[in-house]
This record gives structure tokens, sequence and C-alpha cells, in this order.
């Protein structure tokens, strides 16, 4: 099992430099494989191999005005120019849009680095060809201080580790091989979880986890983002210059302030994500079931996109998968056309004509009278149960 690992790393001025060198060459690479794919269509060409395009890169590399690129490690191009071709035969396959030249202003820098060469330490990294130089003196700027000590193991097989930088900080990414976690066979009761915008998770046990956008902490971070964005936005229209907006110094600090608080927010929904998932996991339950949502189809509701979009459904949901993975833990996904919230959890009728705004479950068969969500996890509940024992 591939395990992957994101640790934040410290550079100092000098590897920070040679950073955004690495991630414009990874960038002009990936761009230089679209062009010469978009070229060759034009012509009435074939689609181009990474092969084919990598070996073109390397005749490019004997042009005087592209000797540059000597001072860079080969496989941050190579894997720029695979990632281009990768972009290219998803398109076909129909699983991602026609592949966009990625901008210096908007794209995520990011690079590879070579897996076979990257060593750990307790405290450092290495990696590779940061800086060119043999001298002993030199060899120093090819080790980064990692941020969490001792995280990643020093010995094992490495995937594809990528560096990547989110506007404040650099992060090093990298899959490990590691065995499998099995734990013991849980003979605990299975549990269904209803997610919802109200609550982010509503559990068949009885429990209830709150939604975190809803809590003072939150809430005092987003009245303090909405005052920055207005505050760039008044700083924006003052040096106003004809029909182009002049970006004074003043207007970058606050647009960095502004980046580093909805960093913190996403950091606070992702950290209680996490913590609810693994609440859920060591509880050891034989089986958990949850509904495949149509997030994609909540979000053309324009009434319900922001609140769904801020409770992260679908990273509750990989995030529940992988855990159950590790922990041998039987994950089933109901269907989404599965009508948990119309069954009635007591006799089973079925209330078709249930409003998203009924939020008390009313059964006009038996009488019953139950919470919406609760009585949808007590279905998906009973909808795994079924599965297992059959």
């Amino acid at each position: 099992m591939i395990k992957t690992i994101r640790v934040m790393i410290i550079p100092n001025n000098r590897q920070r430099t040679r950073l955004f060198q690495f991630t414009g060459t990874a960038r002009f690479a990936y761009n230089w494989a679209l062009e010469e794919e978009n070229k060759n269509y034009a012509s009435g060409g074939k689609f181009l191999s990474d092969y084919e395009l990598r070996k073109q890169f390397t005749q490019l590399k004997h042009d005087e005005k592209y000797k540059w690129l000597y001072t860079i490690s080969n496989n941050v191009c190579k894997q720029a120019i695979k990632d281009a071709v990768e972009a290219y035969k998803k398109f076909f396959k129909g699983l991602a849009q026609y592949p966009k030249y990625k901008s210096r202003k908007q794209s995520k820098p990011s690079f590879y680095t070579d897996p076979i060469k990257i060593k750990f330490t307790k405290t450092h990294v290495k990696l590779e060809n940061i800086v060119l130089s043999k001298k002993k003196n030199r060899q120093s700027i090819n080790w980064f201080r990692l941020a969490e000590y001792d995280r990643i193991p020093k010995t094992g097989k490495y995937f594809n580790p990528r560096i990547s930088y989110d506007g404040i900080n650099w992060f090093l990414t990298v899959g490990i091989e590691t065995e499998k976690q099995c734990t013991k066979k849980c003979d605990n009761e299975g549990i269904g979880i209803d997610l919802g915008v109200k609550d982010l998770a509503i559990c068949s046990s009885g429990h209830v986890y709150k939604n975190i956008n809803k809590t003072s902490r939150v809430r005092r971070l987003k009245k303090k983002q909405r005052r920055l964005q207005r505050q760039i936005s008044r700083k924006y229209l003052k040096n106003k210059k004809g029909e182009k907006f002049q970006k004074t110094c003043n207007i970058i600090k606050s647009e960095k302030k502004l980046l580093k608080l909805n960093h913190r927010l996403t950091d606070i929904r992702t950290d209680y994500i996490q913590q609810v998932t693994t609440e859920i996991i060591k509880r050891e339950p034989s089986f958990i079931v949850m509904e495949d949502l149509n997030v994609k189809g909540m979000m053309k509701n324009k009434h319900l996109a922001k609140a769904v979009q801020k409770q992260r459904l679908y990273d509750f949901y990989k995030a529940l998968q992988y855990k159950c993975d590790w922990n041998g833990i039987k994950f089933i996904t109901a269907d989404r056309f599965y009508a948990s919230s119309k069954i009635c959890s007591v006799c089973g009728h079925k209330k078709k004509d249930l409003k998203l705004s009924d939020r008390t479950y009313r059964c006009e068969n038996c009488g019953a009278v139950i919470d919406r969500d609760f009585n949808a996890s007590v279905n998906l509940y009973k909808y795994g149960k079924s599965i297992v024992n059959h």
C-alpha cells in the first residue's frame, strides 16, 4: 500500500530562489509540450508521445537561447512533459477538459524530483541537483529543513515526490510504500452516516457532528476576511489609472494578509474533517455506510452552493474511505438514487412528497416523528447491514 505524506519544508533565501527557478522551468516545459502538440495537430499530424517530445526537448537545449536549461535537473523537464501528455490522454478519454497553458500568476508552482536520489534524515531532506556544484561548501544547499521532525521514514521506497508552493509556504509531498494496517476483527455495530449542510455528519448511533462554519471562531475570521476584501477593493479603485488597475506595495501586503487568512480557514476545516473521521474510525465499527452524493449537482443550486462548498463533503467522504481501507473496515457506498431521506426507518413507508424544507420526518403510515437526517442515517445503516448479511 502506498501512503502519501505531505510535510512543510523551510528553505533559506538561496534555496528559495532555486525552487522558484525549478517551478518556472517545469511550467516552461509543460507549456512547450502543449504548444508542440497543438502545432502538430494543426498541421494534420498524429498525437505525439512523451518519448518523441522529450527527444525534441533535448535538441532544444543545444540552442544558445535555451542554454539555461542545463542548470536545472533533467528530471524536472521530463516529468513536466509527461504530465502534459497525460493531460491530453485524459482529455481524449473524456476524463478531463482540454488542457490549458499554465499561467505564471494563476497556476500553482510545483515540480517533480527524482525519488531515487531523495534522502531523508530526522530533520532534513536532500533534493536532487538543487545546486550543481560539487564543492563541499555548496552541497549544504541541497539539504532542506523539515518543519515536522521524524515524520517521514528514513528508509523505504518513495514514489512521485513533488515540491509545491501555496503562496506562503513550500511543501514536499511523497508517496511511501507501507504495509497495510489491519486491526482486529471488529464486532461492533456498523454505522450509517448522512452528510448535510445544517450539520456536517449525522450518525445512526446518535452522534451528531456540528457544522464548523457556524462556530464563533470561524465566523470571526470570515468577518475579518470580508473587511479585508473590501479594503483591497477600495485600494484598487483608488489607484486606478485609466482603464488599468495599479498594484501598489500596500495592495500586495494586504493581499498577502488575505491569503494567510484564507489558508487559516482552509486549515481549520481540514483539521475538523480529520478529527471527525478519526473519531468515527476509533469506534471500530464493522462497516460504514455513506451515500454517493452528487456534489457537482448540488453546487449548481445557487442557494446552497456556498454552504456545500464550505462543508467540503467530498473531502469528508474520501478521508473516511481511505481510513477505512487502512484499518480494515468495510466501506459501503449507497447508490445516489437510494431514497434514504424519504423512507421511514420504522415501517419502511416511502414518502414521495418530502420537501427539502421539511426538517422533521412525519410518517403517514405509522405516525412516527423523527429528525430527517437521523432517519436517513438509520436507513443507510439498514442498507449496509442487508449487504453485509448477504
